[in-house]
This record gives C-alpha cells, structure tokens and sequence, in this order.
C-alpha cells in the first residue's frame, strides 16, 4: 500500500546521555504494535550487548511506524534513533539531516544538560522543528516547573507546551504521535526530479553483504536498478529495498520522502561512507546532498594480542569489525616489547573502550592498548611540517622548531556549588577559561579551552568525582596551538621500553614519570639482581625506583674469624650479582604495561 508523501513524517529523538531516550522509543514501537509482546524486550533499538549493559546507544538505528490519526488518516512515522555521546555527533548529524523534526527530550529530576544543548543546536542549523518532551515525570525527584522554566530560558523553547510523559510506565506516551504529525512538516519532494538519497548509516550482513540505510530526498528507486555512490563513484544494482519495523520488510519500490534499506550485493563497507549520495548511474543528479566528510580519528592507541600467537586472530577481527564500524581506522605496528600489533585511530576515548570491549568480548582476544595520545604538528629546522601519532616517530629534539597540539572547546554544565571544584580541575588539566554565566538561579554553562592530549588521561573521570556526577560535559576540535612537548621514555635495567613511551607536556612529565615508576616497581617481579627503573627524557632521568634483588646470606658459615673473610665472601657475591645484570633480562609482564596507563 502506497502511502502519499503528505502522511509521512520523518524524525529523531535526540537527547543527553541517560535521559530516557531508548525507553521512549520502546514505548512508540509497543503502541504501534509492530513487534508482539512475546517478543518486546528492553531497549529493542540498541541491537549491541555492550549498548544493553552501558545503557547508551553507539549506532544510530531506524524504525518504520504505521499510525492511524482519530480521523482515520493513515500515517507512516520513521523514527531515527541517534546515539547521545559526544564521539558520535557525526553520525547523529547525518541522522538528523534526514529528518524534519526532533524530539528533544529533557529528565525531569536532572534538567538541561551539555548534550541537550549540544544537539539541539545541531538540529537548529538543520532547521528542524522541535518538540519538547520531559521525561521521567513519575520519579519522586521531578521538578517539572523547573525544567518547563529550563527548556525556555536555555533551549528557548516553548516549555509550558511540553509534552509531559514518562517512558518507563507508558503515562503520556500516547500524545506524542498527534503532536508529531501535527508539529513536524512532510517531506518536500519534486517526484520529476532525478533520484537523490542520502546514506546515514550502514550495516553487515554475513548473508547480504552491507546493508545501506538512507533517506531518499526525490525520486523513486526499485529492484533492478542501477545506482552509484557519489563520493566514490562505485555502481552496483538493487537487489532489495524496504523498510525496518525491527525486522527488514521488502517493499516493491521506495520514493520521495521514506526512509528505508537496500541491498545490493555491497562487499566493502568502506565503499559505503555515511553522508555519502546515491544517484542513478543512468540519470545522476546535479549534485549531491550538502555536509558530507570523512569521520577523522582523534585519538590514537596501539593494540597488541596478549599472546603474540593471536596476531592473525587480532587481524580478522579487527577486519570483521571494520564491517560494521566504518569510523575505525587502523594500519600495522611493532614493538620490541610486545611485538606485533595495530595502529588504531578512533573518534574519541569512548569509542576506543567500545572497540576494545568488543574485540575482547565477540572475537574472544586479549588485547594491551599502549597510552591513547593525539595527533602533533611539528615542524622541523628544515620547514617540513610532520603529523605524528605515535612516540615511536618522534624526531630528535634538535631537528625540532616547534610542536602544536590539537586544543578543544569545552562546555561544562554543573550546580554553581561546584564551581570551583571544575575550574581547579580544568586548571590542573591546562585549560583556560573562556567564559562562564548562569543559565539558571542556581546552574551554570562553563567553557575552557584544553588540550586534548589531557582529556585523554583521566579527565572525564576527575570531573564527574568533583561534580558528584552532576557535571556534564561536551566539546569539538577547535584547532591546533604551540606547545612545549617532550617524548618520556622509561628504562627497565637500563634498557628502553619502547611500548611505554609516551609525548607528554614538559610540566606534566616528572610527576607521570614519578607515578609510572612507583607502579612499575610493583608489577614487575623481583630478581637476583637490582633492578633499576627510570624515567626519562632524552638522556636526562627525572624519576627512578629500584627493585631490590633477592640475596643469599653468604656470611652465614662465618662465626668469629677474621672480618677480611666475610668480606671477601661479600665481594665474591658482589661480583656474581654484577656478572648476573650483565647478562639477565628481565621480563616484563602484562600487568606492568595496563598499570601505568591506570591513572591515580
């Protein structure tokens, strides 16, 4: 049944972290009634283990909803899940580009928060319309007043006409449809126009190969033809296209305004790049649809297999997971310590803890990750302007003009009693304060510049134990800034350890190197021989710990006597341990590596 474009309304539901968003989106799916209740479960969107148990969505997803108004109008509502943390706006923007409207959804006992901001100015520069939904309203902490009183002056949005609803128990769930269809346009579509749709997300299918979600913006597209990828100019010809009501429903054709699937045969998720166009390869169209870039890594750690015999194991995962996360980004690496690995580039720490997890959990790998760091700019006496990630491409400091590092714009939300907590914290972290000012009596917007090599290490974590987890936070790249950088190096026995070298700023670096000595010391096991662990930064050493060595008491069978016996059976020894440390390695364990990259 072909429904006309004026019953379609295409929309996201986009809002802090923890705010109820995937609870709302089961509650809509449930009223449908597109999924029986043998088979509901919680958080039906969220298809990842790790999504279920951290309660957060990492991949945006897509649902089809058939509604009938009162009148007895048939509509079809597609809602776009978006994923709420920072390290995923990129996807949240394709998502939201598909769309003409938004709900944007405020806790009633938390309020307005970083990301509600975030987003919400996402979906303005996207013209979307937005509804205000406050969630939540059943806890006995909501203060609903408050937040409608938030949502205009923060949001300034209409807050006395939010929607008041609470997803867990279903109470108001039933006004959201009349206000999407009544608030949210349909789709503008020119039918003769030529066909134009944007990718806002892909997935694998070990059957089907990469299954491309997009939003068709004109024309129609249907079994049989031939389409092309603007970007990269690959062809291939539809096998299937439909639509997702939790499972995939073939339809004959797709046209102007719907969001659905299709497949065609695609064997390289690389080819399929979100924000990416599909035209006809036959009839194109004039130019693709606008904002399309390539997701770009901001953070970078080396990953070895725990045991080296992994290393093909490591090498197919990493390729099967490419399959379904097309933002990471990896190349081979070595090291003399851990032997070999890969060079990974993610969009922020998050998801480097979700890669990881998922490489551990679904592939069954034990993995070291080497110190995450940043991308540095650096300029060397000879004007040439190298970009390295990784200490072991370090330049000697001779040949070096100047280094910059990659600075980011930070908003932080907090209660005003914190805020001297958060302005000691981002000071200790290197940020400076640009501006702060009260969006309510008693809550404020802050915002720092900070290096991002510091957000990196620790910083999230600090923020939320001096906010008593009341603080949120949100920034983007603001560029790149003159720095005074030094590659820390520790020495094991006199011997470099490459895989524990990290780029650090020179005032940061004694302490680190002080605290990753003291750790070292506990971790790896003790010898015959003294052995001596140091920090240091070029051939000067800053830090040092010693691991005492295990010693026989040689003087034991000497009662009384002359003291030059003792003495030359103390010698003896002397020499022996020296001869030893000569000659003896010392083996590092795995703990060692995983404990200095532990913070305090």
């Amino acid at each position: 049944m072909k429904i006309h474009q004026k019953q379609i309304r295409n929309f996201s539901i986009i809002a802090h972290i923890d705010h109820g968003k995937s609870t709302l989106s089961d509650r809509l799916i449930q009223l449908t009634g597109i999924v029986s209740e043998r088979d509901m479960k919680e958080q039906i969107l969220d298809s990842m283990d790790i999504e279920r148990e951290r309660g957060i969505t990492i991949k945006s997803q897509t649902v089809s909803l058939p509604y009938t108004a009162e009148d007895g109008t048939e509509y079809l509502l597609n809602l776009i899940d978006t994923p709420g943390h920072v390290d995923f706006s990129y996807e949240v923007s394709r998502a939201l580009k598909s769309c003409e409207g938004a709900l944007i959804i405020v806790d009633a006992s938390q309020g307005v928060e970083a990301q509600t901001l975030a987003n919400l100015y996402l979906a303005m520069e996207l013209d979307l319309t937005i509804i205000p939904v406050i969630n939540k309203i059943d806890l006995p902490s909501a203060e609903i007043q408050w937040v409608k009183n938030q949502i205009e002056e923060d949001l300034g949005l209409d807050g006395e006409n939010a929607l008041l609803v609470s997803a867990k128990t279903g109470q108001g769930i039933e006004q959201i449809f009349p206000a999407v269809v009544a608030a949210i346009p349909p789709p503008k579509v020119d039918p003769d126009n030529r066909f134009k749709a944007l990718i806002f997300d892909s997935h694998y299918d070990s059957f089907r190969g990469t299954i491309v979600h997009f939003r068709i913006f004109d024309g129609t597209i249907q079994k049989g033809d031939t389409i092309v990828f603007m970007h990269n100019d690959s062809r291939y010809k539809v096998e299937e296209v439909g639509l997702f009501q939790i499972k995939r429903v073939p339809q004959k054709s797709l046209y102007g305004g719907q969001v659905g699937y299709l497949i065609a045969g695609i064997k390289n998720i690389a080819d399929v790049k979100s924000g990416d166009t599909i035209t006809m390869a036959d009839r194109p169209c004039a130019k693709p649809v606008g904002g399309f870039r390539e997701p770009t890594p901001v953070v970078f750690s080396s990953m070895y297999p725990v045991a080296s015999d992994d290393y093909g194991e490591l090498t197919e995962a990493l390729e099967r997971l490419k399959l379904n996360d097309a933002s990471l980004i990896y190349e081979k690496d070595s090291s003399a310590a851990l032997g070999f690995g890969y060079r990974c580039g993610f969009l922020g720490l998050l998801h480097l803890e979700v890669v990881q997890e998922r490489l551990e959990r679904e592939y069954d790998i034990s993995l070291i990750l080497t110190s995450p760091s940043v991308q540095y700019e650096i300029t060397t006496t000879d004007g040439e302007v190298v970009i390295i990630d990784n200490p072991v491409n370090y330049p000697d400091p001779a040949e070096i003009t100047k280094i910059r590092e990659p600075f980011i714009n930070a908003t932080i939300i907090v209660p005003d009693r914190y805020m001297g907590n958060v302005m000691q914290v981002c000071h200790e972290f290197r940020g400076v304060s640009k501006t702060y000012q009260y969006l309510t009596s008693n809550r404020m917007e802050m915002k720092f510049e900070l290096p991002l090599a510091e957000v990196v290490y620790e910083f999230y974590d600090r923020l939320k134990s001096v906010t008593q987890g009341y603080g949120s936070f949100d920034y983007d790249i603001s560029g790149y800034q003159e720095t005074d950088l030094v590659k820390l190096d520790f020495l094991i026995n006199g011997e470099r350890v490459d895989a524990l070298s990290i780029l650090i700023h020179r005032d940061k670096a004694e302490a680190r190197a002080r605290i990753a000595c003291k750790k070292l010391r506990e971790e790896i096991p003790r010898q015959q021989f003294k052995i001596p662990i140091q920090g240091a930064i070029g051939g000067k050493i800053i830090a040092r710990e010693t691991i005492s060595a295990f010693r026989k008491d040689v003087t034991a069978k000497c009662y009384g006597g002359d003291i030059s016996r003792k003495r030359k059976l103390l010698e003896k020894q002397k020499k022996g341990k020296k001869r030893m440390k000569m000659v003896g390695s010392v083996e590092i364990p795995q703990s060692a590596f995983l404990s200095v990259l532990k913070s305090e």
